[in-house]
């Protein structure tokens, strides 16, 4: 058994290569913490991890896999990020996004309950929301995903929540949350970047690149300037969320089932690609397209109840993310 020496507590990161989890990592180990990832690289990529942090190399769905994962390196909890992420896709692969989402959690869910592992801090969406009736989302907007993306997301933090009731009276009950973030940007580490070819940013970024001008998905939303207001959120303040809840997990507080990393306040996609102007200096002119299948006209949420639990804060503006994103970004 090989245990990690970093910290008298260790977690195992699904979904750990990827550009959210690997920032998830750095994240723990800043916090003291020691780190396993478990990918199956479909589209993390090894050199996003730190050196030094072990790696498993297999589907969540491979159940065997993640419970041997989880006994060879004593991990205490996990943080799941594996899982399929793109609400527009989702309506195209429904199937195969159920089965990456819904059944990967299920999968996990027993790996941990077999090895003895009772903590989970679960990477979920803004999209359980669908278009909500408010101006401002909390934890308790009523759920109406409009993509398979949504639903499937919905479900899994539902399994999680029930296996957390089931398991209560246990010798090991299950302490798990879930954090709903909103569309994640920026770049805490200049070597981690967004590899999405469906994420507005390095999809408008490898257009600039090529000498081709960003395209808007959709001007005629029902917005002051017709395009998708959204929450974006730098995935290092995602990433610091993460760990603030391993950290209390770790030390035996209780957390609510589901918050939301929300700014509060939103900023347009045309607002987005002003800034993106201005920080690669291009002069090409933004053009509009169509809508993409599942987006929401606006997506806003309170992070009150974050900050009081977590110490949640936007630490970054939106010109922020861009510029660090930007720099990351290959430019070859």
């Amino acid at each position: 058994m090989t245990r990690i020496k970093n910290a008298g507590m260790s977690w195992l990161v699904t979904g750990g290569a990827g550009y959210i989890g690997a920032h998830v990592v750095r994240a723990l180990l800043d916090a003291d913490f020691g780190v396993a990832v478990l990918d199956d690289l479909s589209t993390g990529r090894e050199e996003f991890l730190p050196r030094g942090v072990p790696l498993t190399r297999a589907s969540v769905l491979d159940t065997l896999a993640v419970e041997a994962a989880l006994r060879d390196h004593a991990i205490d909890g996990v943080i799941h990020c594996a899982g399929f992420k793109y609400a527009g896709e989702s309506v195209r692969r429904p199937l195969h996004t159920w089965r990456q989402n819904l059944s990967g959690t299920e999968s996990l869910l027993r790996a941990m309950e077999s090895a003895g592992v009772a903590r989970i801090v679960f990477s979920g969406s803004a999209a359980v929301y669908g278009t909500p009736r408010e101006e401002l989302v909390t934890e308790t907007t009523r759920t109406a995903p409009e993509s398979p993306y949504g639903e499937s997301k919905l479900a899994a933090e539902l399994l999680i929540r029930g296996q957390v009731l089931a398991t209560a009276e246990s010798e090991a009950p299950l302490a798990g949350t879930s954090l709903r973030y909103f569309n994640v940007a920026g770049s805490a580490d200049p070597t981690v970047f967004d590899v999405s070819p469906y994420n507005v940013l390095p999809r408008v970024f490898t257009g600039i690149v090529e000498g081709r001008a960003p395209v808007i998905n959709g001007d005629d939303f029902d917005t002051p300037d017709g395009t998708c207001v959204r929450d974006y959120i730098d995935v290092g303040d995602v990433a610091l969320a993460h760990a603030a809840a391993a950290r209390a997990f770790a030390a035996g507080r209780a957390l609510e089932p589901v918050y939301n990393l929300g700014s509060g306040a939103g900023t347009s996609v045309r607002e987005l690609i002003d800034a993106v102007l201005e920080v690669t200096g291009t002069s090409l002119v933004p053009t509009a397209g169509p809508r993409r299948a599942g987006d929401p006209a606006r997506i806003v949420a309170d992070g009150t109840l974050a900050a009081r639990d977590l110490g949640w804060a936007m630490r970054h503006s939106v010109r922020d993310m861009v510029a660090s994103a930007w720099k990351a970004h290959p430019k070859a």
